[in-house]
């Protein structure tokens, strides 16, 4: 089972003319290999971004992407990564929040202990917070 990231699902849903073929090969390979799923938190970025949550499941379900929600043990990983990304800034001397929030460990945690891989666009950030995670990168065909 992979898990797929907003940014791609927005690419392919919003139908992006760059990143959107790409994304769509990378989610085909995937399907074909096995079941691809989106936690709650990819599926309220996407209609964060994009509206109409019921246009978006339905999306959803015709590309064939079922729904798994996150367990506790992904939630509590995340959030000690979102700790640790924290000390890590505080160490360099950046002040205030970063760029990542709860949601990027959320997702990240989930693919880590629910699933086999996460296919985004934002392999170094995973790579770097999720080690052993078997990121996907979507590719031009």
């Amino acid at each position: 089972m992979i898990a797929v990231d907003s940014s791609v699902l927005i690419d392919i849903i919003g139908d992006d003319a760059v990143a959107g073929d790409a994304a769509d090969a990378a989610l085909r390979r995937a399907l074909s290999t096995g079941p691809v799923v989106a936690c709650e938190v990819v599926l309220a970025e996407v209609v964060a971004g994009l509206g109409n949550g019921s246009v978006v499941v339905e999306a959803l379900e015709e590309m064939g992407i079922d729904f798994q929600p996150l367990e506790q043990r992904s939630a509590v990983r995340a959030g000690e990564m979102q700790r640790r990304y924290n000390e890590r800034r505080r160490a360099a001397g950046e002040a205030g929040p970063g760029p990542r929030t709860v949601p990027d460990f959320l997702i990240g945690a989930h693919a880590l202990l629910q699933c086999q891989g996460l296919i985004t666009r934002d392999a170094g950030f995973y790579r770097d917070y999720f080690k052993g995670l078997k990121v996907i990168v979507p590719k031009a065909p």
